[in-house]
């Protein structure tokens, strides 16, 4: 059978399925290549969603030959060569970098010139943002884009495309996982396709399964996923959305995800969001931590949900957290006080609150210092009401 994927590669705008910001008529990037002035760009966005096919369609647009290259394997020299052959040219090349955040600094430098000079037309993509990586030479000569996973329903036209150009029949429930499986991954919808129509030309459930067990997810293992999974995670958890922390717990797991990660970040969250409202969250969650260390993928992802849900259910405070960040900023900031003579050590005027029924007024800072402030939820409100019955708390 043919190579989807090359046979499905948009040869113009009009044909890119998704990304209408970059592809539509009045979309700035498409209407710069039409009028032969666009410079050099750099795209960045999930794996499968067009940025090799945008480079190409550029190349096409502005008449440039093209030459596409992989940072990881690029040298030096093959730049050069390429320079050299349109030094005294009419036409300029453009020159295509994928895995562009893993050029070597001399690699950009190399790069620099001609960028400078407009001899060539530098164009990158990444997985992850390059412009932390670049230069700032290099980035403020260029410009960002940011593609997005594509669409289901693009991804369905798309598919569309695909059975008008070859000869295969469809199960509806193989459609709806061939679009939902991929993740917003047009690459990966187009090859489970192709490897599919290798086995059999009646596209069934039970074939696609048997090729792709699992749903793509968008996996972790990239940075900017990676943190934004943490992030949306942590942050469903802090709302007490149990299902959206249940959610990004899976995404996470199916992503790759080590489970020791996860659960540090858990036992982060348990005194930082939660505190003293429920001091059991960290008990449990340092407990969650040892076992899945233990015990591991696949049964560790029990233990992490029980703890997920544990958090989300319970009432949040992020006091210590703030008390600390106050204390450390006033000793930063050279509040230094001296220690009163009668808690220091072997101090025999030290008055020991055992003695005097678990309380006695005595001296423990020089001026008055204020980083608490408990709240009123959970187990942190009987410590409040506790402290505040003292003299020395309120």
């Amino acid at each position: 059978m043919s190579d989807f994927t090359q046979l499905l590669r948009p040869k113009n705008f009009d044909e890119l399925v998704g990304q209408e910001h970059l592809s539509s008529p009045s979309a700035p990037l498409r209407v710069l290549c039409e009028k032969q002035v666009l410079g050099h760009s750099f795209f960045y966005g999930p794996a499968g969603v067009g940025k090799t096919s945008i480079a190409r369609i550029i190349a096409t647009t502005m008449d440039m030959p093209f030459y596409e290259f992989n940072a990881t394997s690029l040298k030096i020299e093959q730049l050069r060569k390429i320079f050299e052959q349109y030094k005294n040219a009419l036409q300029k090349p453009l020159i295509f970098i994928d895995e562009v955040h893993r050029l070597a600094k001399n690699q950009q430098e190399v790069l620099l010139p001609v960028m400078e000079n407009n001899s060539v037309l530098v164009i990158g993509a990444s997985t992850e943002n390059p412009f932390f990586s670049l230069t700032s030479a290099i980035r403020s000569r260029s410009m960002l884009f940011e593609l997005k996973n594509i669409s289901n329903e693009a991804l369905e036209k798309l598919l569309s495309l695909a059975c008008g150009k070859v000869n295969l029949t469809f199960d509806e429930d193989a459609k709806d996982y061939l679009v939902k499986s991929s993740g917003g991954d047009a690459r990966a919808m187009l090859k489970l396709l192709e490897f599919s129509s290798n086995i059999d030309t009646h596209i069934t459930f039970e074939l696609l399964k048997s090729l792709r067990p699992h749903a793509i997810s968008g996996g972790s293992s990239e940075a900017g996923i990676h943190y934004d999974l943490i992030s949306a995670m942590i942050k469903s958890i802090r709302g007490s959305d149990a299902n959206a922390g249940i959610y990004y717990l899976a995404r996470l797991i199916e992503g790759g995800e080590s489970a020791d990660f996860i659960a540090r970040r858990l036992v982060i969250l348990a005194s930082e969001d939660i505190g003293n409202a429920n001091p059991q969250a960290l008990t449990l969650t340092t407990s969650a931590m040892t076992s899945v260390s233990k015990i591991g993928f696949p049964e560790a992802r029990i233990i992490l949900a029980q703890a997920v849900v544990y958090l989300c259910a319970s009432p949040k405070s992020n006091s210590s957290y703030l008390a600390i960040n106050k204390a450390i900023k006033s000793v930063n900031d050279g509040v230094l006080l001296d220690i009163p003579e009668t808690i220091k050590q072997q101090n025999k005027n030290y008055l020991n609150p055992h003695n005097f029924g678990g309380y006695v007024k005595q001296e423990y800072l020089l001026k008055t210092l204020k980083f608490i402030e408990l709240k009123s939820i959970g187990y942190e409100k009987k410590m409040k009401e506790w402290l505040e019955n003292l003299t020395n708390f309120s």
